[in-house]
């Protein structure tokens, strides 16, 4: 799976309509500003700032997921609300002790997800465009 190109501006994000392309925009947007963030030329507070943002949008998943309107299958919202709360004792982790290198489980978990994101569902997806498993590509 490969990742949309980066283009150094937000001229990039998804149209709207489209909530999987927005929130996989989203979440490997999050990745790369973490990522930037961890070059040695690159200031700790640049790093704390990465940080809060993703920490910002995993917020706000989280609070969809708490919604009583969601429509997520039992198992797969538990799934995703723990994973939230591994997100938040990480990122709190962080900020208490600020090193780059704890970041990278984040930008491995969003890059994950956005990659199953970008994926077109297999009832949505037209004959023969669905890999054989019928599910999310992670082999990137």
């Amino acid at each position: 799976m490969s990742y949309p190109p980066f283009q150094g501006s937000y001229s990039n994000i998804p149209a709207g309509g489209n909530p999987r392309q927005t929130e996989a925009w989203a979440l490997t947007e999050a990745a790369r500003r973490i990522a930037d963030s961890q070059r040695p030329d690159a200031s700790p507070e640049d790093f704390l700032i990465a940080v809060r943002l993703n920490w910002r949008l995993w917020t706000i998943f989280q609070s969809e997921l708490a919604s009583p309107e969601t429509t997520l299958p039992l198992e797969l919202l538990q799934n995703m609300l723990s994973l939230c709360n591994f997100i938040d004792k990480t990122t709190v982790d962080i900020i208490a002790d600020p090193q780059p290198e704890k970041a990278g489980i984040l930008i491995t978990i969003n890059r994950n997800i956005a990659a199953g994101l970008f994926n077109i569902p297999a009832e949505a997806a037209p004959a023969g465009d669905v890999p054989e498993s019928g599910g999310a590509d992670f082999s990137a």
